[in-house]
C-alpha cells in the first residue's frame, strides 16, 4: 500500500479524508497537513518530515496538494526534489482522493501508475449538467 500525505490550505486535507472515509471506511497510511494562516514553508517542511517519518519503511510516498505553486506544494517540492521515492500530485479533489484510495492497495502498483490513472480520468471529474442534457438530446435525435 502506497502511503499518502494530503496537504492543503485550511482544513481541506482533513475534510477530504473525512469525506473519503464516509464512503470507503477508515483509511490506513494516510496523513494530512493543515496549512494555517501565518505559517511559512519552513514550518510546512517540518510537518512533512514528521509525517514522512511514519512512512520511513515505505518504498514510495505520494503527496497530494491542493494548488500547484501554493505553499503546501512549494514545501513538498523542496523535499521531493531530493527524494526519488516521493512524488506530488496537485489539484486535490474528492474524486481524485477516492480514485487513489481505491487503487493504491494493489501490491504491484507504483506511484507512476497512480499518476497515469489520475491523468487519464481527471477530465471525467468535472461535469456540466446542461452539457450532459444536450448530449442526451442529440443522441435521441
Amino acid at each position: 500500500m502506497i502511503p499518502i500525505i494530503i496537504a492543503a490550505h485550511g482544513r481541506l486535507a482533513e475534510e477530504l479524508i473525512n469525506s473519503a472515509e464516509m464512503i470507503f471506511g477508515k483509511q490506513e497510511n494516510v496523513e494530512t497537513i493543515l496549512f494555517a494562516p501565518g505559517e511559512n514553508t519552513e514550518n510546512l517542511k517540518k510537518k512533512y518530515r514528521e509525517k514522512m517519518e511514519k512512512f520511513r519503511d515505505s518504498k514510495e510516498i505520494l503527496i497530494i496538494v491542493d494548488l500547484f505553486g501554493g505553499s503546501p506544494y512549494n514545501a513538498a517540492f523542496e523535499i521531493a526534489i531530493i527524494n526519488k521515492n516521493i512524488d506530488i500530485l496537485t489539484g486535490a479533489s474528492l474524486p481524485m482522493v477516492l480514485e487513489i484510495l481505491s487503487i493504491r492497495d494493489n501490491e504491484d502498483i507504483k506511484i507512476k501508475d497512480i499518476i497515469s490513472s489520475i491523468n487519464d480520468s481527471s477530465n471525467s471529474y468535472i461535469r456540466s449538467c446542461k452539457q450532459l442534457q444536450e448530449a442526451i438530446s442529440e443522441e435521441e435525435l
